[in-house]
């Protein structure tokens, strides 16, 4: 039975503007398909200088986009259309979120959702006091926890922190903008992610040393916020910012393509990076670190290569021949179409919320008994 055309509302940290950030991409690509799905969806997104200035996608076609400039603001003048929503999700890293939340959770009549994009940095950030965007009291007001994490974090999510309901919502991709296409080979190992600080050891142990070890490769890193002051050795090309729609381009344009795993991810697991569905989505080959549950998603050396050292990382460079590297791409993109587009997760969502809807229901009732 299709579900009836919902009124949502989501307050997330940018959807039109994807400089340094991995969210506005997963949340074009959800609300597009629930737009397609029959859905109504307002995007409140702050105003913030950062994104204001670098604005790729200023005025999306597919939801009303409202931009605001204090939760005072949101209160005064946006109340009626939070508590008349079916349903209101909150993303993570939202300014001032906690205060969001508040907000949010005593004024909306309907389902409310936490989606939590960056799901172990949230509980590592709880878990020494910082509550920058979420509270571990504002997780049981919520109905439902969207997790870009899976595994044991959602049992940790309902039994040490009350969740009433956190359920698996991985990130996604569009099949539309993310696909195999002619492009010219200009690198043989590619890495596109914003610069943090626990990312660049790895970034530096598993591709930069290897572009050390293969003076002839041609290798590139692409995102913002890298120091100035690093050591590029001179066969590694660097782009400072590509926006979403030259992903595809990037992606195609190289042989293999670097995957680099927050900290944080890896020691939750089951915490699969966006950029992993895209790369696939193109048919790159990944060369990956390694995290529990991986293999969840991409069965290893068929559809993902798992690297621990330069050393991996040169060995598949040079020693896969060209039929298994296209193979290699071709198995994974074939996974990701069948588990990971954002068809799937708006379908999810309204999976989630149906269930959610009862849960709220049954709550109700037997407080009332």
């Amino acid at each position: 039975m299709k579900q009836p055309p919902l009124n949502i509302v989501i307050l997330g940290l940018s959807i039109t503007s994807s400089w340094g950030n991995g969210h506005a991409t997963t949340f074009r690509g959800l609300v597009r398909k629930l737009c397609k799905n029959g859905h109504h969806v307002t995007f409140l997104e702050r105003d913030k200088p950062w994104y204001a200035t670098n604005r790729d996608l200023p005025n999306p076609s597919f939801c009303k986009t409202i931009l605001y400039n204090s939760v005072d603001e949101l209160k005064n003048q946006y109340a009626d259309l939070i508590r008349e929503a079916n349903l209101v999700i909150v993303g993570s890293y939202v300014p001032e979120g906690v205060a969001v939340g508040e907000l949010v959770t005593a004024t909306a009549q309907g389902i409310t959702a936490f989606y939590d994009i960056d799901t172990p940095v949230t509980l590592a950030k709880i878990k020494k006091g910082d509550f920058e965007y979420l509270h571990p009291a504002l997780i049981p007001q919520y109905n439902l926890y969207l997790s870009f994490t899976g595994g044991p974090t959602l049992q940790k999510l309902e039994e040490e922190y009350g969740s009433p309901m956190a359920m698996p919502f991985y990130c996604s991709f569009d099949p539309e903008l993310y696909y195999p296409h002619e492009e010219t080979i200009k690198w043989d190992l590619g890495y596109l992610g914003t610069y943090s600080d626990d990312r660049q050891p790895p970034l530096q142990k598993l591709a930069v040393d290897a572009a050390r070890l293969l003076p002839g490769a041609k290798f590139v890193v692409a995102g913002p916020q890298y120091p100035i002051n690093l050591d590029w050795p001179g066969n590694v090309e660097r782009i400072e910012h590509l926006p979403p729609s030259e992903h595809s381009a990037f992606y195609n344009s190289q042989r293999f393509t670097m995957n680099i795993t927050r900290s944080d991810m890896i020691e939750a697991g089951f915490s699969p990076s966006v950029r992993l569905f895209e790369a696939a989505a193109c048919g790159t080959p990944i060369i990956s670190d390694y995290w529990e549950g991986i293999d969840h998603f991409f069965e290893i050396n068929r559809e993902i290569l798992i690297s621990s050292s330069a050393a991996d990382t040169a060995f598949y460079i040079k020693s896969i021949s060209e039929e298994e590297r296209k193979a290699i791409g071709e198995w994974a993109r074939q996974k990701v179409l069948q588990h990971h587009t954002a068809a799937h997760r708006a379908i999810e969502l309204e999976m989630y919320y149906k269930e959610a809807i009862t849960r709220k229901a049954s709550t109700k009732l037997v407080m009332k008994e």
